[in-house]
């Protein structure tokens, strides 16, 4: 393994295996570093499914990079033979004056993108196994659905491998030093050495970079897979679907080859040291107590006895938008993190901004929202 390469990807999940797999078809010399071997259940990408929505409630400016995104996963189909996306379409649901759904509607419009927007009574007829008030509306996105998260990683796990990645897992970064003409990242099996870094360390990125004092706070979260009538809620019957309510929010998706119908809640959980949590589910009281509440309140084809659950961990910025942006002091020093739960489905495009901001000094994407800046 060489011990001076061109960039050192640090943590390499679902950014960066997909920053990774960009750089070396670029020809570059990369070393993919992680502290666990990807894909794994130690971080923020497992658990089967993750949704790509296009018309964006978190806001207009996620639109072009998830269109990109959207693209690019289909690139990587092509590329590897390999079923990455289920256009299942996702159904959002909430009261008419959600902020969240306005901020869809209003995505839609500015975009040109299909989106229905549903009655309750048209909701329940098309789903019959949904059960909502009158007073709460759908908004169906046809065009979207889910990403199979694992296999993405490992997609772009084997392109990068194909076109010469080294990688180093279950390989633990201590420290970085800085140095004018690049970087030496310290591991316990060693010290390595690259002219540029890119650090996507998710719920680590804050302990790897003490210096910043970035505002990033881990949270421990879980999903629920739910016993459930396949007639009703299996894939091809049943749309990934979000809920936005008062004080609640939360997402799911369609049972899966019998999975079971998956839900899981958009609202923070408990704040941990990723070194130190308990990644049992069901240690703590409340891993499984409002997701089964909703199941029972909206879907009464779905049992309350759960197949499985999983914990995994989510990293918040104070806005919820990403970090996407050059350390302060050292320009060969790239960040992203902080993609405060719904991060994942823009991998592909982030992954092709590190490669291009790390090989030739700028992307052609607008990230000027996801400046670290913002928080200094």
């Amino acid at each position: 393994m060489k011990k001076r390469v061109d960039v050192i990807v640090l943590g390499v999940g679902s950014m960066g295996m997909a920053a990774g797999a960009f750089i070396a078809k670029q020809g570059a010399s990369v070393l993919l570093l992680d502290a666990f071997d990807p894909p794994h259940h130690q971080g923020s990408h497992h658990g089967d499914t993750r949704m790509i929505r296009h018309a964006y409630g978190e806001g207009k400016k996620y639109v072009p990079l998830v269109l990109h995104a959207q693209k690019l996963w289909h690139q990587l189909e092509e590329e590897t033979g390999e079923r990455l996306f289920e256009n299942t379409g996702v159904l959002g649901l909430g009261k008419s004056d959600s902020p969240f759904l306005i901020e869809e509607i209003a995505s839609s419009k500015e975009f040109s993108l299909p989106l229905e927007i549903l009655e309750a009574a048209e909701v329940r007829k098309r789903w019959p196994g949904i059960r909502i008030e009158d007073d709460l509306i759908g908004a169906f996105e046809p065009n979207s659905g889910l990403l199979y998260s694992e296999a993405c990683i490992s997609a772009y796990r084997r392109v990068a491998q194909q076109h010469g990645a080294e990688l180093c897992m279950n390989t633990r970064a201590n420290r970085i030093t800085y140095h004018a003409d690049g970087v030496t990242v310290h591991t316990e099996k060693g010290d390595f050495q690259a002219d540029r870094l890119i650090v996507t360390a998710g719920a680590w990125t804050g302990l790897l970079l003490r210096d910043l004092d970035i505002p990033l706070q881990p949270f421990r979260k879980t999903a629920v897979w739910y016993e459930a009538d396949e007639a009703l809620y299996g894939l091809g019957s049943f749309p990934s679907y979000f809920m936005d309510l008062p004080g609640e929010r939360f997402y799911g998706f369609p049972s899966i080859q019998g999975s079971g119908l998956k839900i899981g809640s958009h609202d923070a959980g408990r704040i941990v040291d990723p070194d130190e949590v308990n990644r049992e589910f069901g240690s703590q009281p409340d891993d499984e107590g409002d997701l089964a509440l909703m199941v029972e309140r909206f879907f009464p084809g779905v049992s309350r006895q759960n197949k499985r659950g999983q914990v995994c961990l989510v990293t918040w910025t104070p806005d919820h938008d990403f970090i996407i942006d050059r350390h302060p002091d050292h320009e060969h020093v790239l960040l992203i993190s902080a993609c405060s739960a719904h991060g994942f489905k823009f991998a592909s495009a982030i992954g092709e901004i590190a490669m291009q901001m790390s090989l030739k000094g700028k992307t052609e994407m607008d990230i000027t929202p996801f400046s670290l800046r913002r928080f200094m």
